[in-house]
């Protein structure tokens, strides 16, 4: 009898664990979207299935993307075709760069009814983007993303907007001819910044552009001066005074800079361009007539590409293009083409020039013109036209008092594309979503505010949401040099160490240095503070020479190794000798360059000869926004550092507090972010699992 019990007792407590653990399958399945009907207990194939899944996960959010696609591969073996499943499938296979992969399981979810509109648009923007290398839309009219007017609910914010200058974090200056001072406007429209120069002030400012090192050089019309700024827009002395002489200025127009760093601008009250010494020192004039040339009558935009110069004239309504010493080339654009030109700006290979109303590129090469912008028949002075960090056209307008954002048509109708990157619930209830904004065509969008946010669990706000900060305002990056181990590459010993050691330098001690070097086999040689760099030789690297370099290799494992480093994050290969001793056999060069890009990391390439750069080497920069440099091009490595760590980055982070139930950890906890910027919107939705208690 009392066997009998025992054995009742014994069947009771199996059955309940049993239904425990159905409880807990269903309490994980359900609610992460696995299709299963909420009538019936789950099967222990289901259970198994969301232990893979929850782990798959975690380690998708600790970016071992390979370990996230061996535990989705496995869970989705226990529930074939689940479409949750095979949507963080395709996610670990885009981030691993195997986009073609992730394509195919993202299609398989929507063929299942998974996703709508939000999966289908993905897939579209995805396979749009694979199609790489220069768009066939650079020559496109430009619609009107949004605009910041003078005036707000009857609040004077600035007049007359006469010149923009965007900076690399998404803010951008105004100069106020009107209102005499100088605005630093976010993309939002909010002021963040407001200088009325010195103690006596602006007087009439008409430009605005930055040297290298940062500082500000505003033109002053009236003044007849330039004035020079710190980076944030503090005085510091005046460049020239009014007069006819040599550094003599009359109504001084528009402002351009040469690689020397000396000054150029031009003086309309006397009919010339006057150059000064990166110290404000006057070294000459040009553009009065000769007998070769009929003179500059009405001198205003002006810009310097190369060893040209490029000059705008009003009054004869075309452009004349000179050599850096002011001696006169050619009639770029022939008379009376233009009514009023004003200043020239450069984007996408062309100059960009503003005419009344309109807005123009212009090949500097044929002169040929394209109309990028019209504002109407309206009354309307558009001034400057910048590119900002955006890739879009900040417009000023004077006579209708407004800026103007003009963006491409088909980044309006596509919208943002928004993806989660990663979740931390170490701290729950508090949580923490970091999201990446970027436009249809891989450009990350900077200048995001926590009001450009809205973050909802189960469709329902989220509380206390706030804005941690962006990876665009991070002023350092973690950086991995990849070095050729090719037996050519020996010749260019002395380069190649000084191109290291000038790298490290220039990183000031700040994020964390890597070093591969590059041979049959990549071997990661260093990793830590640059600083320690600074008597890097050859001789100490491990890895030995070989005929034959495996790049993709060498690039794959650098890749790896940034997945966790900082937001702003950069591989640069230096490259010593032959392109056919490198060999990229093992890694599709399209999956490569992926892996980067979706895992946003910067590639660039430093030539330590004059050999043309290797081709596929040269596909990798182009499509990662990268830069090939010479390494002992004229201004030094200095700005491979510097326009890595100004490089745009689309990256936030914001955290909450959570109200989700959790049932200890192993409930499936959806989340939902939407970004809102001018006329602009996008989404994306994913989930978490908060710690198991």
């Amino acid at each position: 009898m009392r066997g009998v019990r025992l054995m009742k007792k014994l069947l009771t407590t199996i059955l309940l664990s049993a239904l425990s653990f159905s409880v807990f399958c269903q309490n994980i399945t359900s609610d992460a979207g696995m299709s299963i009907p909420e009538d019936r207990i789950r099967t222990s194939s289901e259970g198994f299935a969301s232990e893979e899944f929850r782990r798959g996960v975690q380690a998708y959010y600790k970016g071992s993307f390979n370990e996230a696609i061996v535990l989705f591969e496995k869970a989705l073996s226990f529930m074939p075709n689940d479409s949750l499943i095979l949507d963080w499938l395709g996610k670990s296979y885009y981030k691993s760069g195997l986009e073609g992969s992730a394509l195919s399981y993202w299609q398989s979810a929507l063929d299942n009814g998974y996703g709508g509109i939000l999966l289908e648009n993905k897939i579209e923007v995805v396979r749009e983007r694979r199609v790489t290398g220069d768009s066939s839309d650079k020559l496109m009219k430009l619609s009107e993303a949004g605009s910041y007017p003078g005036f707000f609910n009857g609040n004077m914010i600035y007049s007359g907007p006469v010149s923009v200058l965007p900076n690399y974090d998404g803010t951008f200056w105004i100069v106020c001819y009107n209102s005499n001072n100088l605005l630093m406007m976010n993309q939002n429209g909010f002021v963040v910044e407001r200088i009325t120069g010195p103690l006596n002030g602006f007087d009439r400012p008409s430009d605005i552009i930055r040297l290298k090192d940062g500082r500000l050089l505003v033109c002053e019309s009236a003044g007849n001066r330039i004035s020079l700024l710190n980076e944030k827009g503090h005085f510091i002395k005046y460049i020239g005074q009014k007069g006819r002489d040599k550094g003599g200025l009359i109504g001084p127009q528009y402002l351009a800079v040469d690689s020397l760093e000396r000054i150029f601008v031009t003086d309309f009250g006397n009919r010339r361009v006057c150059v000064f010494d990166s110290d404000g020192n006057p070294l000459f004039y040009f553009g009065v007539k000769s007998s070769y040339f009929d003179g500059l009558k009405g001198p205003t935009g002006i810009y310097i590409l190369d060893e040209s110069v490029f000059v705008a004239d009003a009054i004869a309504g075309c452009i004349y293009e000179f050599d850096r010493a002011g001696n006169y080339i050619r009639e770029l654009v022939e008379k009376k083409t233009f009514k009023k030109p004003e200043s020239i700006r450069f984007w996408n290979e062309k100059l960009v020039l503003c005419d009344s109303n309109k807005v123009y590129a212009i090949d500097p090469q044929t002169g040929a013109l394209f109309e990028y912008v019209s504002t109407g028949n309206a009354p309307s002075r558009v001034t400057s036209a910048a590119p900002d960090i955006n890739e879009n056209l900040i417009v000023s307008d004077f006579t209708a008092n407004e800026v103007y954002v003009m963006s491409k048509l088909s980044e309006l109708a596509g919208g943002l594309f928004v993806q989660i990157e990663q979740i931390d619930s170490s701290k729950f209830p508090e949580v923490t979503v970091e999201l990446k904004v970027e436009n249809r065509h891989r450009q990350p969008l900077v200048g995001l505010m926590e009001q450009n946010f809205f973050i909802t669990e189960n469709k329902q706000p989220v509380q206390n949401l706030k804005f941690i900060g962006a990876a665009s305002n991070n002023t350092q990056a973690d950086i991995t040099i990849v070095i050729d181990r090719s037996k050519e590459s020996l010749l260019r010993k002395t380069e190649i160490e000084a191109a290291v050691r000038e790298l490290a330098e220039n990183m000031k001690g700040a994020g964390v240095l890597r070093v591969v070097s590059a041979s049959k086999i990549p071997v990661t040689e260093y990793v830590g503070n640059p600083s320690l760099l600074h008597n890097f030789s050859l001789d100490a690297l491990k890895n030995p020479v070989s005929d034959t370099v495996n790049v993709d290799l060498a690039l794959r494992l650098a890749s790896n190794d940034l997945i966790n480093a900082d937001k702003k994050r950069a591989i640069i290969f230096i490259s010593g000798g032959s392109s056919e001793a490198l060999s990229f056999d093992n890694y599709n060069l399209s999956e490569l360059t992926a892996y980067m890009c979706n895992n946003s990391i910067l590639f660039c390439d430093i030539q330590a000869g004059r050999e043309a750069v290797n081709s596929q080497i040269d596909y990798i920069c182009k499509n990662t926004n990268g830069q090939s440099y010479y390494v002992y091009r004229d201004q030094g490595l200095s700005e491979v550092i510097k326009n890595i760590i100004q490089s745009p980055q689309g990256v936030y982070q914001l955290k909450y507090m959570s109200s989700l139930m959790t049932n200890l950890g192993d409930k499936y906890l959806p989340v939902e972010a939407e970004v809102y910027l001018l006329n602009r919107s996008g989404r994306d939705e994913t989930g978490y699992f908060a710690p198991l208690q």
